[in-house]
């Protein structure tokens, strides 16, 4: 056994969100490991892929009609779409629609024998454990639409960091479902990362973490980072991996959790201190 594990030679891999950022990078790199890439956004794919399919993540009809064009069966599916606060419908794009699609592929059985689901969560749910209740009460729903019911009925979880606490608590719970199916679900909790869109929120996503890059002498992130682990965790090389959500930050979040390198504002994330109004800049 060699380099092929980490291959991806006659494997099909679906992108979801790959026209830009690290779904892009992941599907590009897919590509030059010598997979055959179908990628989905609403926005147009810019480089080569062996098809492209427009579908709009708000709409279940749209998405429906994606999986139904995707056409042979996959052997990854990499769930990369994700957008920031402030944008309709974030649930239902950072979320609920990619969970719906992969469901519905793994029951058509249009996910291989062996096939691999990877999404990209984030550290802005790394509190997923401390709201487990009302996580778990939300991903009790079956489908689309009482999904959507449910988060129109509790305010405050149509957002970013509610989305990624969904996709964390997900990944750890499909994990014996998925694998007494054949396949194997995990995920990616990037640090800032230098994409489009965490440069159209650089005050507060780019922002974040400085000081410990500053102190260790390193860069932000890079996309090429997350979609290189993304589809280690969904190639035959990590095949005893399986519902994990790996940090690929630099080191920064394990290091403020135990005390080597003060930040208050991770702890914060991760749900170990209560939130402090200075934090914030307030008075």
């Amino acid at each position: 056994m060699g380099a092929e594990v980490f291959r991806y030679d006659g494997k099909r891999v679906l992108v979801v969100g790959g026209a830009t950022g690290m779904g892009a990078a992941a599907a590009q790199q897919a590509s030059a490991l010598g997979a055959e890439v179908v990628v989905m956004d609403v926005a147009d794919v810019s480089y080569p892929v062996a098809k492209a399919i427009k579908v709009d993540l708000r709409d279940k009809a749209s998405v429906d009609a994606a999986i139904d064009a995707v056409g042979a069966p996959v052997d990854a599916i990499l769930a990369c779409a994700g957008v920031a606060d402030g944008t309709r419908g974030i649930m239902l794009i950072n979320f609920t629609s990619q969970r719906h699609l992969v469901e519905r592929m793994v029951n058509e059985g249009k996910l291989n024998n062996g096939g691999a689901i990877g999404f990209i969560s984030s550290v802005a749910g790394l509190g997923w454990m401390q709201n487990l209740d009302t996580v778990k009460d939300f991903l009790a729903t079956p489908d689309w639409e009482s999904a959507a019911e449910w988060v129109a009925a509790h305010e405050g979880t149509d957002g970013y960091g509610f989305s990624k606490e969904a996709i964390n608590c997900y990944v750890a719970q499909q994990a014996l479902p998925m694998l007494k199916k054949g396949h194997r679900i995990n995920a990616i909790l990037p640090g800032p990362t230098d994409t489009p869109l965490a440069r159209a929120n650089a005050d507060i996503w780019l922002t974040f973490g400085a000081d410990y890059r500053e102190a260790a002498g390193v860069n932000h992130l890079q996309p090429e980072e997350m979609g290189n682990t993304l589809l280690f965790l969904c190639s035959a090389a990590a095949s005893g991996i399986n519902g994990i959500t790996v940090l690929v930050d630099q080191g920064h979040v394990q290091a403020s959790l135990v005390d080597a390198f003060e930040a208050p504002m991770v702890k914060m994330l991760a749900g170990l201190i209560q939130p402090d109004p200075s934090m914030f800049g307030e008075a």
